[in-house]
């Protein structure tokens, strides 16, 4: 089996994370973009969103992650028994989640959905690829909720189906239409158009795993 080796060196995230919301039993947190979600193999990919929680909440588990550049709602359990109902819930894809993005020119349809299945991609590590062979059933709806001009974009609102690895980059791209300050999936234009990858979780729907409470966390969006 060939060795995946990943020499992605993170530069140093300066940006805090904010606790948007806190109880006994979870963590909700708005994640900076630029900031691992968990440390990487790499001693100097150290710094993330779990080991800089952790120094205050011992007990903290990572739910669910982000992509590096993906800001917005992150949620954290603060116990076993929290995690497995959270994750349960994230299995069952009974979470709701709502992303904020803007992608490269006009996209001609407002609304609609983008079903295009996503497989691993060892050699071109840590890119995934559309592979209507092997790949796992990836669902985003979207929709276009302004146009922008000079040069020509579409801030989008994504509420993925499924949660699959970098599924709304790579469904962006399918499209026709990929991700400002997206390196994985795009061109030189839409990479270069953005500091950062303009992508944000801003909302998230789920159940309290202690209360049972119907659950709502928003994360403004930065951009």
């Amino acid at each position: 089996m060939t060795q995946i080796i990943d020499t992605f060196i993170a530069p140093p995230c300066k940006e805090s994370i904010t606790i948007l919301y806190q109880d006994d039993y979870l963590l909700a947190v708005d994640k900076p973009s630029g900031l691992l979600s968990l440390s990487g193999k790499n001693p100097l990919n150290k710094d993330s969103v779990h080991y800089r929680l952790v120094q205050q909440f011992p007990s903290a588990l990572m739910a669910h992650r982000l992509d590096f550049g993906t800001s917005g709602v992150l949620l954290l359990a603060l116990d076993k028994a929290s995690n497995a109902c959270l994750t349960k819930q994230f299995q069952q894809r009974s979470v709701e989640k709502r992303y904020i993005s803007i992608l490269l020119g006009h996209i001609e349809n407002a609304q609609g959905r983008v079903s295009v299945p996503i497989a691993r991609d060892p050699p071109n590590f840590p890119r995934q690829k559309i592979c209507w062979g092997t790949g796992k059933e990836a669902i985003s709806q979207y929709q276009v909720v302004d146009y922008l001009d000079n040069p020509p974009r579409s801030r989008v609102v994504f509420t993925p189906e499924t949660g699959r690895t970098h599924q709304l980059r790579i469904h962006s791209l399918a499209m026709g239409h990929p991700i400002l300050g997206c390196d994985l999936y795009g061109s030189n234009e839409s990479e270069h158009l953005a500091s950062r990858l303009m992508l944000h979780a801003q909302q998230i729907k789920f159940v309290h795993p202690h209360t049972k409470e119907a659950m709502q966390v928003e994360a403004p969006c930065p951009f």
